[in-house]
């Protein structure tokens, strides 16, 4: 349960910590830390508009995307702390869940019969279609070093006394804050900010949805921001006990969404045909960090 108190507090103030890091880069006080959770209050709020040409699909999309992040989350867990939800290969249904989600808002993209919105969609599968084998790498490589297929078990074994260790902390620490971006369509694959129809990836995919279905796919994309930096904070946080561990992950935290925000301030979007390099590239990482654990398990040759 610390695991995910953690998570739904980091989802409630990383995009704000964010917003407001970016501001104060470029000389603005900006917006409340709170403010983009108000935001997403006041979507919730309101009712959903549905186009007469649309299915049952458009309708329950937003609510399965939800649905699957958030179970997603229960199965990270904290430290030694087991998670609410494992068993053995858990790691395959954190990624199935993640993946259920993005089937389903790729669908509600579709369904709306856009060219617009199609051509997100397109861009949201292709992307995740590539980036998906450094995160299923990334977690095997670390399932294969602890002899555990389940999270709860992989970082109750996980140990940061060697050298080699903390190289492989430091890479997954990589690796997952750039999947993370991707993940979330943040620069530099995405802006976020854009309002360039040609270049647009998730916001042109919930151009027709509004209300209550907005507030919640925005608020699935701040819990997918708490997610992976509770896992960064896995691998990273040394062994501690009581409120210093929770302290320590929360710091972990924080500090990502510090990160991030410097990182989309400092650094501009790639262009379109950018994207498939760099998120491969991602893989390559993967691939070496697999090679690394094989090295240090003797299970090279």
């Amino acid at each position: 349960m610390k695991a995910a108190t953690m998570i739904l507090l980091a989802a409630i103030l990383i995009p704000g910590i964010i917003v407001k890091v970016k501001a104060l880069t470029s000389g603005r006080k900006g917006p409340g830390l709170l403010q983009p959770m108000l935001d997403i209050l006041r979507l919730l709020r309101k009712g959903s508009v549905y186009s007469t040409t649309s299915s049952i699909a458009t309708q329950i999309a937003p609510t399965v995307y939800f649905i699957s992040v958030f179970t997603a989350l229960w199965l990270v867990p904290m430290g030694d702390e087991a998670s609410f939800i494992h068993f053995s290969g858990d790691i395959l249904v954190f990624t199935y869940m993640l993946g259920l989600g993005k089937f389903f808002l790729i669908l509600n993209a579709l369904d709306a019969g856009s060219g617009f919105e199609g051509m997100g969609a397109n861009r949201e599968a292709f992307y995740s279609l590539l980036a998906e084998p450094a995160l299923l790498m990334l977690l095997g490589t670390f399932s294969m070093m602890t002899s555990y297929d389940s999270f709860s078990l992989i970082f109750a074994h996980w140990d940061l006394a060697t050298g080699s260790s903390l190289v492989l902390a430091a890479l997954a620490a990589y690796l997952l804050l750039q999947l993370s971006l991707i993940e979330n369509s943040r620069l530099p694959v995405d802006d976020p900010k854009t309002h360039l129809e040609l270049t647009m990836v998730h916001e042109v995919m919930v151009l027709d949805n509004s209300g209550f279905d907005l507030g919640i796919i925005q608020f699935a994309n701040a819990l997918k921001f708490g997610i992976f930096s509770a896992l960064i904070a896995n691998f990273l946080a040394p062994d501690r006990e009581g409120v210093w561990e929770m302290i320590l992950f929360g710091g972990i935290m924080l500090c990502y969404a510090v990160v991030v925000g410097l990182l989309e301030s400092f650094r501009a979007r790639f262009k379109m045909e950018k994207n498939p390099q760099f998120i491969l590239t991602l893989t390559s990482v993967a691939a070496l960090t697999f090679i690394v654990a094989l090295i240090i398990t003797n299970k090279l040759l």
